[in-house]
């Protein structure tokens, strides 16, 4: 499957029903300084961002998604171009009735351009918010949540799993995680072999010894370093460790994956089918990650997860995002049968506090009730927040 190829059967017909067309394309962003010391191996995030992309259909329904600007900081602006100049004049005027069939064509478009560019990722993550809302838009058009757009759910329930722990306040961060019912954590490395198996061992003296212990190193490691990490957090009781290897190679994967037996996982950083289906293939990664906000949306998002399910893989996306991204994905994820886990960030985030209901006592996450993802927010409610064009 190609990089243009659409999602395997997604969109219902809207049979007696004229077909869509898109009216509008707009973008609205929202930033807060993080009032948490959120760090990753390759540097601290100072900001919680939320790039929200509407769309308008004809009929004035409106959908939305969100597009992944957490790093650089000056990511928002890039993305805000993008779409503007590169998105929105593809898709006013567009039939919507099938947003796969639009997908394919605004990535035949503007992928060439990209590679040229040097920059394909920022590409795929405006096409993301883009597809995102799109969906959204023909959900709610049709009165139906997005889930059942996309074939129906396929698990009862859904379990989540803790995530940022760590470098600092890892005990308080545990606490956390204990008093929302979480079952699983996932630890934040790459900071010193002494200062990542001290977090690990103050987790699980937290936790104690029935919860799931994982690890994201951010591909901080070289090979080597990755290998002899792995073993280490291996021996200390961590389940599955994610992006141990800077640069992310397959071939890389593949030694960590041989030499250290710990079990991997990366994708939240990958773009296209093949890549994808190379990454299940190889025997290297046991869980896959696509992240609704970078992939290239709910499309992408499918067709990924469609490529990864012959081999038997988890598919569980990766979410660090606002509370759009966390609507979309919980119906994404719920309407796939090889998710495992849903990421949940338990860091304060006050663009994410509109949805932080949806993860429940036991450690599951709810489905958003409604039309589309569910999600109504106001975002006039958060102008103050709301970074000028």
């Amino acid at each position: 499957m190609s990089d243009v190829d659409a999602a395997p059967a997604t969109a219902e017909a809207l049979g007696g029903v004229s077909s869509p067309t898109v009216a509008d394309v707009r973008c609205r962003v929202f930033r807060a300084r993080s009032s948490d010391a959120v760090a990753m191996s390759f540097g601290p995030m100072s900001h919680r961002a939320m790039f929200v992309v509407e769309v308008e259909l004809d009929d004035g329904t409106i959908g939305r998604g969100e597009s992944w600007v957490n790093y650089p900081s000056w990511a928002w602006r890039e993305r805000l171009a993008t779409v503007q100049h590169g998105l929105r004049p593809l898709l006013v005027g567009a039939e919507a009735s099938d947003p796969s069939r639009v997908h394919g064509e605004m990535l035949a478009r503007l992928l060439p351009l990209g590679r040229q560019w040097g920059a394909p990722g920022p590409l795929w993550q405006a096409l993301s918010g883009a597809d995102v809302a799109l969906w959204d838009a023909l959900a709610r058009r049709q009165g139906l949540p997005l889930v059942d757009v996309l074939g129906g759910r396929r698990h009862a329930v859904l379990l989540a799993y803790g995530s940022s722990l760590g470098p600092t306040d890892v005990v308080r961060t545990a606490e956390r995680c204990g008093a929302l019912g979480l079952r699983a954590v996932k630890i934040k490395v790459g900071f010193g072999r002494e200062r990542d198996l001290q977090a690990v061992r103050d987790a699980r003296s937290v936790l104690g010894p029935d919860v799931r212990l994982f690890a994201d190193a951010n591909q901080a490691w070289s090979v080597e370093e990755a290998v002899t990490m792995a073993k280490a957090l291996r021996d200390a009781g961590v389940v599955w460790l994610e992006e141990p290897v800077a640069g992310d190679r397959l071939a890389d994967l593949q030694v960590v994956a041989e030499r250290s037996g710990l079990p991997l996982a990366t994708g939240e950083n990958v773009y296209g089918t093949q890549a994808f289906t190379d990454l299940a293939a190889s025997g290297a990664v046991q869980i896959v990650q696509p992240d609704l906000t970078k992939c290239g949306g709910v499309t992408s998002y499918l067709a990924a997860a469609a490529a990864v399910e012959p081999f038997g893989l988890a598919t569980n996306p990766h979410l660090y995002n606002g509370a759009v991204a966390v609507g979309s994905t919980i119906h994404v994820a719920m309407a796939v049968a090889s998710t495992q886990l849903l990421e949940w960030d338990v860091r304060s985030n006050p663009l994410r506090t509109d949805v932080d209901h949806l993860l429940q006592d036991d450690g599951t996450v709810a489905l958003p009730a409604g039309p589309g993802t569910g999600i109504e927010l106001d975002l006039d409610r958060l102008t103050d927040l709301e970074e000028s064009a």
